[in-house]
């Protein structure tokens, strides 16, 4: 009985400790979120835009149906993006994120949207978003560096890389395409 009560007092002690963790990310998650949102500065390109690459490809978008039973204006949204339709994802991914507001995949999506239609301000919010929400997303990284580099922040794209190196334990696709982009940015600038 003194072993059942000292397992039951510990275990509750765990819980408790957890549930207290718990919150106190998502709280300091939440003021990140409202920090960033209305404070997003616009970034000026220090390149012509118009002559780099703009980014690699978000991955096998149109395999997302298993989403579409949890929420038809995300699937909706990935949809859009496979037909490299980004206004409609923006709308169906904004309706999206208006309902779960703890999705990083939503958030990175959007970002990509706005970044296709070469509304920087608005993506790099997005990816910075998704990044607060989970600061190991891949997906955010390799974006928020490769957006960078279209506004000339080459050190900020490493640092998306040096994250990238920690995140992924074995080689990764995110952080082939960003090593990728800025070798690829380095010979675009040494022109």
């Amino acid at each position: 009985m003194i072993r059942a009560t000292a397992f039951a007092t510990l275990l509750g002690a765990c819980v408790a400790a957890s549930a207290s963790y718990l919150l106190a990310g998502s709280v300091q998650r939440t003021q990140a979120i409202r920090e960033l949102a209305p404070n997003a500065a616009a970034e000026k390109a220090a390149i012509d835009i118009e002559s780099w690459p703009i980014c690699t490809t978000v991955g096998a978008l149109a395999d997302g149906q298993a989403w579409a039973p949890l929420d038809p204006d995300f699937a909706a949204g990935k949809q859009a993006l496979a037909a490299n339709d980004w206004n409609g994802a923006i709308k169906a991914l904004g309706s999206a994120a208006l309902r779960d507001t703890r999705n990083a995949d939503i958030q990175n999506y959007l970002g990509y949207a706005y970044r296709r239609l070469r509304q920087l301000e608005p993506a790099f919010r997005h990816y910075r978003l998704a990044l607060v929400i989970n600061p190991r997303h891949r997906s955010a990284h390799e974006h928020l560096g490769e957006a960078s580099l279209l506004i000339g922040n080459l050190s900020q794209a490493e640092e998306h890389l040096a994250a990238l190196e920690q995140i992924c334990l074995i080689p990764c696709e995110e952080y082939d395409d960003l090593k990728r982009a800025i070798t690829e940015y380095r010979n675009f600038v040494m022109r």
